[in-house]
């Protein structure tokens, strides 16, 4: 009889604690507790409702998860605040050097990176790139082209950002100090989902709406399967291969939720309130995750919470 290997074409991986973004299908011997594991992807999901924002908001960004989550910029009026959250109350921390809206995000709570958007200074494409050290904003290098509107994907010290205002395909990454010019987009968009890291990242929807997704390799950008509900402005969180989209824009607020596994788009479970414009954790995994904010100006919160991982008997 064949075993395992033979017909995956790999041994089950055997460790100590469930892998913390297993992907779906991913199999494991959990050594602690004696038992195999294997992840389904998301199945049965819920969002509920978190704690609000002290300054409500729309088109803000967002870095972190969702027990250590940060949020800054946004409008209107344009602001400069930035606050943390802890998984259940948000808290005032110091504010963006540059107060802007439209702008890009991501990293971690202690280590987030805030980059474009529109600034009262510049109100149509802003080339400012700031850090977070988990106390202060830090001025660095800008980008080398202008935009608002844009995605993001990645941590502070390996990014990329791409697409933005207007329609743009260009895309740059970020290497914790400089910014350098990459292969652009087969479709060029603003308002887009950004989705994983920097070497391996999802480029979703965007505006004028469509449902277009593109993947990124470190070199290229590939057109993979699209997403059920073409749509702009949404949230995003996860990896290239285990991702999921909120919220958005398709002509109407939207409330649907999508998750990918790699391949394709599966409808989950949607949003408590329907809404565009808000700011999510994306360094959160697509079972657990976060949106904030969103268009009208809103504080509200909302929570994702998927079950994925389960034991085999």
């Amino acid at each position: 009889m064949a075993d395992y290997k033979d017909i995956v074409g790999s041994k089950v991986t055997v460790v100590a604690t469930n892998p913390d973004v297993p992907t779906a299908g991913q199999v494991w011997y959990n050594t602690t507790d004696n038992v195999l594991r294997y992840d389904k992807g998301v199945t049965g999901a819920a969002w509920s409702s978190g704690g609000n924002l002290n300054s409500g908001r729309r088109f803000l960004a967002g870095a972190g998860t969702q027990t250590a989550a940060l949020g800054f910029g946004g409008g209107p009026p344009v602001v400069d605040n930035s606050e943390e959250y802890n998984g259940a109350a948000w808290t005032e921390g110091n504010n963006l050097n540059t107060a802007r809206m439209k702008l890009a995000g991501c990293g971690t709570q202690t280590a987030g990176l805030a980059f474009g958007g529109a600034s009262p200074a510049n109100p149509n494409l802003d080339n400012e790139s700031e850090e977070y050290n988990g106390t202060s904003w830090a001025e660095g290098n800008n980008l080398n082209t202008a935009r608002r509107e844009l995605a993001a994907a990645g941590i502070q010290t390996a990014a990329l950002g791409f697409g933005g205002a207007s329609d743009s395909d260009d895309s740059e990454s970020y290497n914790g100090t400089s910014w350098t010019e990459v292969a652009n987009m087969n479709t060029g968009r603003d308002e887009l989902g950004g989705i994983g890291a920097a070497t391996a990242a999802l480029a979703v929807g965007g505006h004028p709406t469509n449902a277009n997704n593109e993947l990124y390799n470190g070199t290229a950008w590939t057109e993979v399967a699209d997403i059920n509900t073409g749509r702009h402005a949404m949230g995003a969180a996860g990896t290239s291969t285990s991702g999921i989209i909120f919220g958005g824009n398709s002509g109407t607020a939207e409330a649907k939720s999508e998750s990918w596994n790699g391949s394709a788009w599966t409808e989950v479970a949607d949003l408590s309130t329907a809404g565009n414009g808000g700011g999510s954790g994306n360094a959160a995994p697509n079972k657990e995750c976060i949106y904030f904010g969103r268009s009208p100006a809103t504080a509200a919160t909302e929570e994702f919470t998927a079950v994925g991982t389960v034991a085999v008997d």
